[in-house]
């Protein structure tokens, strides 16, 4: 009797864990496994996984993930019917919860809207100018103090490793630590823990740390949170307006002390997390295209030849349409997020070929816009290879027309969100890596230790998170370019 009980427990296991599907809804992949579907598959490699189902299923289908029921919708034509309907389906509700498993916080729940709106004033205008100039001023310091005592010999150093360090330090100074002073937190010690930090995320993200992971987790938590205690608190610390002004709203709203550290390391988080990676790609694209980068030196040689006659580079007249066509393409191959909303109530879902699918309340509904649009050969041929003048029309004009299915497409790269839920700082970000890249390549010889080295693979776990992040590193050297 005894050899019975496991497989009959297991069947019921798997006919009271499955669901059923109705004709309405989307097709239904539950995997083999009860209650976790395919969450692993899901967690190992998003990409692959989700691409086996779109040949499996077509542009719609629901997929089961650690008990969770997520549909996925890849019709770029289709995206506006999740983007523009806040009231069926919530992103707030989602962001909740990632922000609990990540940094251990709880806000008010319409806090985040609260911020998103008070930084929209701080990150355009005349407060985005003041940004970018503080940006650039800490970036020259920085580049510079990196060569004091090596002035005129090469440097070797992980392109990864320059990128990520110097960008984050910079943006640091300028959001949250203002001018090196005795007050200042120094930014190396918060870029070291961030990084340790940074190597638990998705971990953290999806669940999956083991406990000593998870104490690991907690304790780096709280030293940044030590590091950043004393950012934006008084309008003299030396921190940017917008941070001030945060911390500001965090206490109107009666958020104690330990959760402000918090919601500060999600900020931090948020506004470095992803420039220094794209920044990797940008220049390893370019090290390892020479077309591509002496196309990029000639258009910034034209600007630097303005700049010595008064012209500064950060003037919104400034045009730079291959940098922005290399920016985009570097983005459109490397910048990887979830765009994910809570089905909140039922949804009839219209898609753009004029078939109609069921949503059910309580599931989740998910945007991937790197399988398609991104890489999706019909819209970019030769999706995985780097083409630099991809986004540039013959003429030299910027390329917006992009086709699926005979029809003109609103999204053909989504590497900053879209919607009331696209990325704030998107004109920030784009600013900081021009910058960066301006300056390293005018004033530096920058190149490969290895003339024959290629970009590293991508690091797969990391579908889903913004950026994507490389394997390995690309070893370069880089010294002061002589005086003419």
């Amino acid at each position: 009797m005894m050899i019975w009980i496991a497989p009959v427990l297991l069947l019921l296991c798997f006919l009271l864990t499955r669901r059923w599907r109705y004709k309405s809804e989307p097709p239904l992949d539950q995997g083999m496994i009860p209650w976790l579907g395919h969450a692993l598959e899901f967690g190992k490699d998003a990409s692959k996984f989700i691409t086996r189902m779109k040949l499996k299923h077509g542009n719609i289908f629901t997929v089961r993930a650690a008990g969770r029921y997520v549909t996925l919708l890849l019709d770029p034509h289709s995206y506006d019917e999740v983007i523009n309907d806040p009231d069926s389906l919530d992103f707030g509700r989602y962001a909740q919860v990632l922000m609990g498993r990540i940094f251990n916080l709880r806000l008010p729940l319409h806090q985040p809207e609260k911020a998103k709106a008070m930084m929209k004033r701080h990150f355009m205008g005349a407060s985005l100018s003041t940004l970018n100039s503080t940006m650039s001023r800490n970036l020259e310091t920085l580049l510079k103090s990196e060569m004091l005592h090596n002035q005129s010999n090469w440097k070797e150093e992980g392109l990864l490793q320059l990128s990520y360090s110097l960008l984050f330090k910079a943006g640091y100074l300028t959001l949250f630590g203002g001018e090196q002073n005795n007050n200042s937190t120094d930014p190396s010690r918060v870029y070291e823990e961030y990084k340790k930090f940074e190597g638990l995320l998705c971990g953290l993200a999806r669940g999956t740390l083991r406990k000593e992971e998870n104490r690991t987790a907690q304790g780096i938590q709280r030293k940044l949170g030590e590091l950043l205690a004393p950012a934006g608190l008084t309008e003299n610390s030396g921190s940017s307006p917008w941070l001030h002004a945060y911390r500001r709203l965090l206490q109107e709203d009666g958020v104690d002390d330990e959760s402000q550290r918090k919601a500060l390391l999600m900020q931090l988080w948020a506004t470095q997390g992803n420039v220094g990676p794209a920044a990797f790609w940008l220049l390893g694209y370019l090290l390892t295209n020479p077309e591509a980068l002496m196309a990029v030196k000639r258009e910034f040689g034209q600007i630097s030849q303005m700049e010595r006659s008064g012209t500064p580079l950060i003037d919104k007249s400034m045009k730079t349409p291959v940098f922005d066509s290399v920016l985009e393409e570097t983005l459109r191959l490397t910048a990887a997020p979830f765009i994910t909303r809570q089905v909140v109530r039922d949804k009839t879902l219209h898609m753009a070929d004029g078939r109609d699918y069921l949503l059910r309340k309580g599931d989740r509904v998910c945007l991937f816009p790197f399988v398609s649009p991104q890489m999706d050969p019909e819209i970019h041929p030769e999706p995985q290879k780097f083409k630099f003048n991809r986004f540039l029309n013959e003429d030299g004009s910027v390329k917006k027309d992009f086709y699926k299915g005979g029809k003109r497409l609103k999204y053909y790269t989504m590497p900053w969100g879209a919607g009331s839920n696209g990325c704030v700082g998107r004109e920030f970000a784009i600013n900081t890596i021009r910058q960066f890249v301006y300056m390293l390549l005018t004033n530096y010889e920058l190149e490969l230790c290895d003339p024959n080295a290629q970009i590293p693979e991508i690091d797969a776990n990391r579908y889903g998170f913004g950026m994507l992040q490389p394997e390995g590193d690309l070893l370069v050297r880089y010294k002061p370019k002589e005086a003419h």
